[in-house]
């Protein structure tokens, strides 16, 4: 039964996406990346990690945009770079921590796309954070004050985001089912109605 539902919704999602993307965003460690390239996979569309195209943009890898120009520059980059992956359409878009935060961003995301915040708790972006040692905001502090004063500023600004999924302890592909029913019962999906 279970299946099935997934089904209806992917074949829902399919129809009524067009040309736009599928957007997530969340604090790094939310599971973007990871829950994004299953969730592309899943529903026969790109997967893009914007993060990635702009390191390849740069030519320097994000630590070293951070160091050589300072966080203002890197924002300014990764707000032209999302712009140009929007016109790309159909896809799944992967963005930096930081992204949402910004105004224009956030409009052209509703323009062209769903946007999707994958909701995590402290504990779990902690662990998750944990494992990789290339996030330029967790260098300078403490990781876990640092997640929590990133959580008390943009939380507030996700909550602006069309879908919310709790980011949880559990497999990709969990998570995966979870954002495709979500997304499947917005209600601004339209698109084809749905099937009995």
């Amino acid at each position: 039964m279970a299946r099935r539902s997934i089904n209806k919704d992917i074949s829902k999602i399919t129809r009524a996406l067009g040309n736009r993307a599928i957007v997530l965003v969340g604090l790094m460690g939310a599971g973007k990346t990871s829950v994004g390239r299953r969730l592309a996979e899943k529903l026969g569309i790109p997967f893009v990690d914007a993060d990635h195209e702009i390191t390849l943009a740069a030519g320097k890898t994000i630590p070293e945009i951070f160091a050589d120009h300072g966080e203002d520059y890197f924002r300014e980059g990764e707000r032209r770079v999302i712009a140009r992956l929007l016109e790309n359409g159909n896809q799944v878009l992967a963005t930096g921590g930081g992204a949402y935060m910004n105004s224009e961003t956030r409009d052209r995301i509703r323009d062209h796309g769903i946007s999707v915040w994958l909701k995590a708790d402290l504990d779990l972006l902690l662990k998750r954070v944990a494992k990789r040692n290339d996030r330029p905001l967790l260098k300078e502090d403490d990781p876990a004050a640092v997640l929590k004063r990133l959580m008390d500023l943009r939380y507030p600004v996700y909550g602006l985001a069309d879908v919310t999924v709790e980011s949880r302890d559990v497999q990709h592909g969990q998570m995966v089912n979870d954002v495709i029913r979500a997304i499947g019962a917005w209600p601004g999906l339209g698109g084809a109605a749905d099937e009995e």
